[in-house]
């Protein structure tokens, strides 16, 4: 595994661990779970990080949080804008709210109903645009300049990939506790905050882990980035069930930290996603949403063998509608 150590600019190992410690109190610390029928049926060892038990359904509250949080006392009456399909804009309106500041997200107008709920019920203002046909960033940009208030992104930040990164710091810990060695470690991987920020952090603790990087089919924009070397777009025309992880290319801070410290990406489709679900449910007892479900569906699908390994994976939220959810769980097989 390449070493940490971070190019001009970028988040490194130190800046999680003082992420940690800003957290320590406001976020939870997510368990590893492992069900031994599973596991007798897979032939190796998996254990599960369930981030949908964290504040706000998912891993965002971490670099949430962390950025929020660093806003100077003197700007913080003029608020936040963020722009999120559902996942950041809780996360960023959750903190904003835990530190008395407003918040406004821009948000599809598709996203899922609980995502849409859950922002307003932390008190944020939302704007709606159509993914299809807006730029979110250019609304979020002038929003954010009309108000004098600080734009929060949802993974090209320092603070953001640092915040995101106490899920692999967390992880190592809970690993080492329990004595085991991880073979490898799966993350959802969407703009790459989470793999990336998880990534510093086990690179650190876990040297010789192998870290992957999972995206829905369509949405492979890391994988194929990984293996050329440099950052690849996705087809505008792509749809997926996996709505938290559409972006159109990787980040560029964090696929200057993902090409030196991921070992590759993995693709699965959303039939893999959604049987994915159904096995959360089944034998670790959570509510993954589509998104949060890939990585498992990696291991389930056999696209990364586990016979005689010990692998983690992050389940990176669980902020689904009923119905989509109620779908996942009556698929035949």
């Amino acid at each position: 595994m390449p070493s940490s150590q971070k190019p001009d600019g970028l988040p490194q190992y130190s800046d999680v661990t003082a992420a940690a410690e800003r957290l320590s109190g406001h976020a939870r610390v997510t368990p590893l779970l492992q069900s031994n029928l599973l596991n007798e049926r897979l032939g190796g060892r998996l254990l599960v990080k369930p981030e949908m038990l964290q504040r706000t359904g998912s891993f965002k509250f971490r670099g949430a949080f962390n950025r929020v949080s660093r806003i100077h006392k003197n700007v913080r009456g003029a608020g936040v804008v963020a722009y999120s399909s559902g996942n950041h804009a809780q996360g960023v309106a959750a903190a904003a709210r835990l530190l008395g500041m407003p918040a406004l997200i821009v948000m599809p107008r598709d996203a899922p109903e609980i995502k849409i709920a859950s922002t307003r019920a932390h008190g944020a203002e939302i704007v709606f645009y159509d993914r299809l046909t807006e730029n979110r960033e250019e609304i979020g940009e002038c929003l954010a300049a009309d108000r004098g208030a600080t734009l929060v992104r949802p993974y090209d930040d320092p603070y953001v990939i640092a915040g995101q990164g106490t899920v692999g710091l967390e992880l190592a810990a809970q690993a080492r506790e329990a004595g085991v060695r991880l073979d490898a470690v799966l993350l959802p991987c969407g703009g790459g905050g989470l793999t990336a920020g998880s990534a510093l952090a086990l690179a650190e603790e876990c040297p010789e882990t192998e870290l992957y990087g999972v995206e829905p089919a369509g949405f492979d924009d890391t994988a194929r980035s990984l293996a050329a070397g440099e950052r690849r777009t996705n087809d505008a025309r792509a749809r997926s069930i996996c709505d938290a992880l559409q972006m159109p290319s990787p980040g560029e801070m964090t696929f200057a930290i993902n090409v030196r410290l991921l070992t590759g990406g993995l693709v699965v489709d959303d039939d893999a996603a959604a049987a994915a679900m159904a096995t959360a449910f089944s034998h670790f007892k959570v509510v993954a949403e589509p998104s949060g479900a890939v990585a498992l569906a990696a291991m389930l699908e056999g696209i990364f063998p586990i016979k005689g390994k010990t692998v983690a994976v992050v389940c990176s939220g669980g902020n689904v509608d009923a119905q989509a959810f109620r779908a996942a769980l009556d698929r035949p097989g």
